[in-house]
């Protein structure tokens, strides 16, 4: 594995992680919390019913969702944009990593 591939995976892990930890605290509020509350309103049950399982998921399982759509910034190295599987939503949660490599901004966007 490269340097680039290896801190890409690094990078990967640890915006799924920031994710994770936002969710239901004020710093998620505006994005995690916001695109989970959104998506289930939006999507039909039988979306949730095939993914997870369930009409009405819980957020947490909605969380262990979501996949990387995209890489970019700086090397592909500066945000990592992830989404729900199936092509159902415009809507990304971006993970931007500061200089150093580390998380500094989670954002919900389209």
């Amino acid at each position: 594995m490269s340097m680039n591939q290896a801190e890409f995976e690094t990078r990967r892990r640890k915006a799924l992680a920031a994710i994770h930890q936002a969710a239901g605290t004020p710093a998620g509020e505006d994005s995690i919390d916001l695109f989970i509350a959104h998506h289930l309103e939006e999507l039909l049950p039988a979306y949730w019913q095939q993914h997870l399982g369930s009409v009405t998921p819980a957020a947490a399982a909605v969380l262990g969702l979501l996949v990387l759509r995209e890489s970019w910034g700086d090397d592909d190295l500066e945000n990592f944009d992830f989404t729900l599987p199936g092509d159902v939503t415009n809507y990304v949660v971006s993970v931007h990593f500061d200089a150093a490599g580390e998380v500094d901004r989670l954002d919900m966007e389209s």
